[in-house]
């Protein structure tokens, strides 16, 4: 499908109509070319899929991989993270899909949905993202499903929660960014920043994230491969040593305009944390939806939070499970482990909800008519 929904170059350099903006924007992709590694990373994914967009408001489109099940039970909504794409869940489909539909859309701003002008205000931004993914829902047709948010989808997966609770049966928490409060001053060294990480960060409140990747032009998906090999590594499993495909995803994914940067880069505050911490406000979220949150052993992110998170909603159901070997990508560094994680946690809420509908069936049953009795006494 050709269609790419609405675009919007953003420029963090020039504007576009100086003579060197065009030189600047010489970069070796195109929305087809991003189409074609979407197509081949997904070539992992042995179960048969639609990807198909989804149309929302102001002609803006969400691409949406929907899976089939073996089974019909309470599907699961895969929001994924800052600079990803659906292709990224390459090594779960599979798995989760097994006993119940899997849907993973793009979040606007990154991947091949549209790439709207967010709001330059952070909460106007935030709520826009939780919009969006609203008015997906109503299209695709879900009335509930089990929400699964890795790094910045958790986030917004969070913020999705809290406005509409009740249509999430259970909320995933993969990683999660933006759930702690900035530490003082002298105190951020006890986050577990990698230097990458800290490199990037360091432009952030100048220019957009990735910015660098689109100014290098074609020496761009060099940069990728150079600084993040450790992508590429965690497919080599299913798509051997040497490919690149992961690489060229990564770049196609990020050298577009930068929309879903810019709204990022509108909800953080330097360097990368959160401009309103999910932390204070995630005991406004319903109590009675439960949630998991899921850490890497060897992640960045701070473990902390999601014991945080159990303490401030102490009379609700809040399980922090740590995968062991995974880093900040829990899903594509263990995803044997983190697919079983995630299978459990549905098999749950499909026996709580037959339960649901047992107790229902018995009080319904409970009321009975009279019966009438003959006989002398």
């Amino acid at each position: 499908m050709s269609n790419q929904g609405t675009t919007t170059a953003v420029s963090e350099v020039a504007t576009q109509d100086s003579w060197w903006w065009s030189w600047f924007s010489w970069r070796p992709t195109s929305f087809q070319l991003l189409e074609v590694a979407e197509k081949k990373m997904l070539e992992g994914v042995r179960r048969s899929f639609k990807s198909y967009f989804v149309p929302i408001s102001d002609d803006n489109k969400i691409q949406t991989i929907e899976t089939e099940s073996e089974e019909d039970r309470l599907p699961v909504l895969l929001l994924h993270g800052f600079a990803a794409g659906v292709g990224f869940w390459t090594l779960n489909l599979d798995e989760i899909s097994q006993k119940q539909k899997v849907y993973a859309i793009d979040l606007l701003g990154f991947g091949r949905s549209s790439r709207p002008n967010f709001p330059s205000d952070s909460a106007d931004a935030e709520k826009f993202y939780v919009q969006s993914i609203e008015e997906w829902r109503q299209k695709a047709g879900l009335e509930q499903f089990v929400l699964l948010g890795h790094s910045f989808g958790g986030y917004l997966a969070c913020s999705y929660t809290l406005e509409h609770p009740e249509r999430v049966r259970h909320l995933i928490l993969a990683d999660p960014w933006g759930i702690p409060e900035k530490p003082p001053p002298g105190e951020e060294e006890s986050f577990k920043l990698p230097r990458w990480a800290k490199a990037a960060a360091a432009v952030l409140s100048l220019f957009n994230p990735l910015a660098a990747l689109r100014v290098a032009g074609p020496w761009g998906p060099t940069l990728i491969s150079k600084f993040r090999p450790d992508l590429r590594k965690k497919y080599e499993g299913i798509f051997g040593e040497d490919d690149t495909r992961v690489m060229e995803y990564i770049y196609h994914c990020n050298a577009q305009s930068p929309s879903g940067e810019t709204a990022f880069r509108s909800l953080s505050i330097p360097y990368g944390w959160a401009k309103y911490p999910m932390i204070h406000r995630v005991k406004e979220i319903d109590s009675k939806i439960p949630m998991t949150v899921l850490y890497g052993s060897r992640s960045w992110m701070d473990s902390s939070s999601g014991y945080n998170i159990k303490y401030l909603r102490d009379k609700s159901y809040v399980d922090v499970q740590i995968i062991k070997g995974a880093g900040h990508h829990i899903y594509a560094d263990r995803p044997d482990e983190f697919n079983m994680c995630v299978n459990n946690i549905c098999d749950k809420v499909t026996e709580q909800s037959d339960l649901s509908n047992i107790a229902q069936h018995f009080m319904a049953d409970d009321i009975e008519a009279p019966s009438s009795q003959s006989g002398e006494s």
